[in-house]
């Protein structure tokens, strides 16, 4: 009995700890990092409301924005040109262009954004640049999902990162969300509206678009998907709020195209609640060259895979890293031996 008690005793200890944790004034920067980070990664947005009220969310969420930016993209200031140069404006650029010996489709960088570590690979040729999907949308049981490195075995991708959003109560599923295109045709929508939509054109350049899926193939994009928030649009960038410096900290992924042409995938280190701000992903994207670029899912779902092998090290809510990534619905892929001229379907 006496057991019983102690134990009693030090449960209500711990809850009392909790909620003065999640609700004393004293640790407000801690509930702001648990509330952004819920409603960012957009997967576990449920938490902040579990604990929070509508209008402490929204107020943490306001002083966390950035201006998005206001202007349409303008295609016509892509000119694809992606052979090697003599010369280079500056060592960023000279780091992008240059090929490894014996590779002439990509470069992978190590560098830094913020002071995490971080992966970037600049592809060549944005024509073989290709959504993937998981085997199947939809299912019962959710057996569609796919980590990233089965979905690029499966489909022959040299290169792959994890892209979309997907419906997910903690255990994840094969439901994406949002729009999903593939080669010139709405293949999932969850809605009618207007959302973000990321993808590429017929002419294998980087459309950002705010639409709804029939009208950004009306547009001409091939393959896309709904995600966000645009971080670059014609070399602008949104106005960071100085409180966060745009959404909290977690691991990222982007994805963004030079002026040449060159296709930029970044994808960062850290878990759910440690990692780079949007402001230092904007900035390590600018470095390199990016005049067009968008953020993709991040968090645990963070992936990117190269020749079969997972690069980063995909960590969970808790820190914990997660063998051979998360499964997911969507990815962006690099094909090198698809052939444009053949519209040899990636299926």
């Amino acid at each position: 009995m006496k057991k019983l008690t102690i134990t009693f005793i030090v449960l209500d200890i711990l809850v009392a700890i909790c909620f003065f944790v999640v609700y004393s004034p004293m640790f407000s920067n801690l509930q702001n990092t648990i509330i952004s980070t819920a409603i960012n990664t957009k997967t576990h947005d449920y938490i902040a409301y579990i604990f929070y009220s509508e209008d402490r969310v929204n107020e943490v969420i306001s002083m966390d924005s950035f201006t998005p930016i206001d202007e349409e993209v303008n295609l016509d200031d892509i000119v694809i040109d992606t052979k090697p140069r003599e010369s280079y404006d500056n060592p960023y650029d000279e780091a992008i262009l240059t090929r490894d010996e014996g590779n002439e489709d990509y470069k992978y960088l190590k560098v830094k954004v913020g002071k995490y570590d971080a992966h970037l690979v600049a592809i060549y040729d944005p024509a073989k640049v290709r959504i993937m999907t998981c085997q199947k949308f939809n299912t019962k049981n959710s057996s569609g999902k796919e980590r990233v490195i089965n979905m690029t075995k499966r489909l022959g991708a040299t290169i792959g990162i994890n892209a979309g959003g997907f419906v997910d109560y903690g255990y994840g599923s094969d439901i994406p969300r949002g729009y999903v295109i593939k080669d010139g045709k709405v293949i999932w929508s969850d809605s009618s509206k207007k959302g973000n939509i990321i993808g590429f054109t017929n002419d294998n350049k980087l459309l950002l678009v705010n639409a709804t899926g029939d009208e950004a193939v009306e547009m001409g994009m091939r393959d896309g998907l709904e995600f966000g928030p645009f971080l670059i649009v014609n070399g602008e960038v949104p106005k960071f709020n100085n409180a966060a410096g745009g959404f909290s900290r977690a691991a990222r992924v982007a994805i963004a195209q030079r002026k040449d042409g060159i296709v930029l995938f970044l994808v960062t280190e850290g878990t759910h609640a440690a990692g780079p701000n949007m402001k230092e992903l904007v900035d390590t994207l600018k470095l390199y060259g990016a005049y067009n670029a968008a953020n993709l899912d991040g968090g645990t779902s963070t992936q990117l895979v190269i020749n079969n092998k997972l690069i980063n090290n995909p960590k969970n809510i808790s820190g914990k890293t997660v063998q051979n990534g998360r499964s997911v619905v969507t990815g962006w892929g690099f094909f090198p031996n698809l052939k444009e001229e053949t519209k040899e379907e990636v299926s």
